[in-house]
Protein backbone atom coordinates (compact mmCIF):
# COMPACT_ATOMS: atom_id res chain seq x y z
CA UNK A 1 0.00 0.00 0.00
CA UNK A 2 3.02 2.37 0.73
CA UNK A 3 4.80 1.81 -2.01
CA UNK A 4 1.52 2.19 -4.43
CA UNK A 5 0.57 5.60 -2.42
CA UNK A 6 4.21 6.98 -3.93
CA UNK A 7 4.08 5.19 -7.24
CA UNK A 8 6.93 3.36 -6.50
CA UNK A 9 9.22 6.03 -6.46
CA UNK A 10 12.29 6.72 -3.22
CA UNK A 11 10.24 10.12 -1.08
CA UNK A 12 14.00 11.24 -1.08
CA UNK A 13 15.84 10.41 -4.66
CA UNK A 14 12.59 10.26 -6.91
CA UNK A 15 14.73 6.54 -7.81
CA UNK A 16 11.69 4.14 -9.13
CA UNK A 17 13.21 1.06 -9.18
CA UNK A 18 11.34 -1.52 -7.25
CA UNK A 19 13.91 -4.07 -6.53
CA UNK A 20 15.25 -0.94 -4.55
CA UNK A 21 12.95 0.27 -2.52
CA UNK A 22 11.28 -0.35 0.94
CA UNK A 23 7.90 1.00 2.53
CA UNK A 24 9.62 1.45 5.56
CA UNK A 25 8.04 2.44 9.15
CA UNK A 26 8.29 5.97 10.34
CA UNK A 27 7.30 4.62 14.29
CA UNK A 28 9.05 1.26 14.49
CA UNK A 29 6.40 -1.92 15.06
CA UNK A 30 8.39 -2.48 18.31
CA UNK A 31 7.06 0.83 19.79
CA UNK A 32 3.68 1.65 18.61
CA UNK A 33 1.96 -2.04 17.45
CA UNK A 34 -1.62 0.27 16.70
CA UNK A 35 -0.01 2.04 13.86
CA UNK A 36 1.85 -1.17 12.51
CA UNK A 37 -0.62 -1.09 9.61
CA UNK A 38 -1.33 2.36 9.23
CA UNK A 39 -0.33 3.91 5.58
CA UNK A 40 0.43 6.72 7.59
CA UNK A 41 2.86 5.40 9.02
CA UNK A 42 5.01 4.50 6.36
CA UNK A 43 6.99 6.11 3.94
CA UNK A 44 9.08 4.72 0.34
CA UNK A 45 12.70 4.81 0.26
CA UNK A 46 15.25 3.23 -1.29
CA UNK A 47 17.10 0.75 0.74
CA UNK A 48 20.07 2.39 1.53
CA UNK A 49 18.44 6.22 3.07
CA UNK A 50 15.79 3.26 4.23
CA UNK A 51 18.72 2.01 6.56
CA UNK A 52 19.96 5.82 7.30
CA UNK A 53 16.11 6.49 8.51
CA UNK A 54 16.02 3.64 10.53
CA UNK A 55 19.50 4.28 12.44
CA UNK A 56 18.95 8.44 12.93
CA UNK A 57 21.06 9.57 10.53
CA UNK A 58 18.49 11.30 8.50
CA UNK A 59 15.02 11.88 9.12
CA UNK A 60 11.94 13.85 7.56
CA UNK A 61 10.70 16.93 8.92
CA UNK A 62 7.06 17.59 9.89
CA UNK A 63 6.91 19.76 7.11
CA UNK A 64 8.10 17.39 4.35
CA UNK A 65 11.72 18.10 3.78
CA UNK A 66 15.12 15.81 4.29
CA UNK A 67 17.24 16.61 7.26
CA UNK A 68 20.15 15.29 7.22
CA UNK A 69 22.47 14.11 10.44
CA UNK A 70 25.37 16.56 11.81
CA UNK A 71 27.61 12.86 11.87
CA UNK A 72 26.81 12.46 8.21
CA UNK A 73 27.56 16.29 7.74
CA UNK A 74 31.02 15.98 9.31
CA UNK A 75 31.66 13.70 6.15
CA UNK A 76 31.46 16.10 3.83
CA UNK A 77 34.78 15.73 2.36
CA UNK A 78 33.61 11.85 1.18
CA UNK A 79 32.86 12.12 -2.40
CA UNK A 80 29.93 9.16 -1.52
CA UNK A 81 28.22 11.33 1.52
CA UNK A 82 28.41 14.19 -0.47
CA UNK A 83 26.23 12.46 -3.33
CA UNK A 84 24.23 10.08 -1.41
CA UNK A 85 22.84 12.18 1.22
CA UNK A 86 24.03 15.56 1.62
CA UNK A 87 22.85 16.43 -1.69
CA UNK A 88 19.12 16.16 -0.40
CA UNK A 89 19.62 17.97 2.76
CA UNK A 90 16.49 20.39 3.21
CA UNK A 91 15.01 19.21 -0.04
CA UNK A 92 11.22 18.85 -0.15
CA UNK A 93 10.07 15.01 -0.39
CA UNK A 94 8.32 13.55 -3.30
CA UNK A 95 5.06 13.73 -1.58
CA UNK A 96 2.38 10.53 -2.13
CA UNK A 97 -0.68 10.87 -4.16
CA UNK A 98 -2.26 9.55 -0.67
CA UNK A 99 -1.66 8.69 2.95
CA UNK A 100 1.01 11.98 3.71
CA UNK A 101 3.37 10.51 6.47
CA UNK A 102 1.78 11.73 9.68
CA UNK A 103 3.36 15.00 11.25
CA UNK A 104 3.24 13.57 14.54
CA UNK A 105 5.00 10.21 13.42
CA UNK A 106 7.14 12.90 11.71
CA UNK A 107 7.96 14.65 14.95
CA UNK A 108 8.62 11.54 17.10
CA UNK A 109 11.02 10.61 14.24
CA UNK A 110 12.61 13.72 14.80
CA UNK A 111 12.63 14.23 18.24
CA UNK A 112 13.43 10.64 19.60
CA UNK A 113 15.32 8.89 16.65
CA UNK A 114 17.21 11.64 14.70
CA UNK A 115 20.98 11.90 16.12
CA UNK A 116 21.63 15.46 15.96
Amino acid sequence: MILASYNNTCCITGLQNNELLVAGHIKPWSIDEKNRLNPRNGLAMNALHDKAFESGLLTITPEYKVKISPLLKQQKKNPAVRDYFLRYDRQDIHAPWRFMPDAEFLRYHNQERFKN
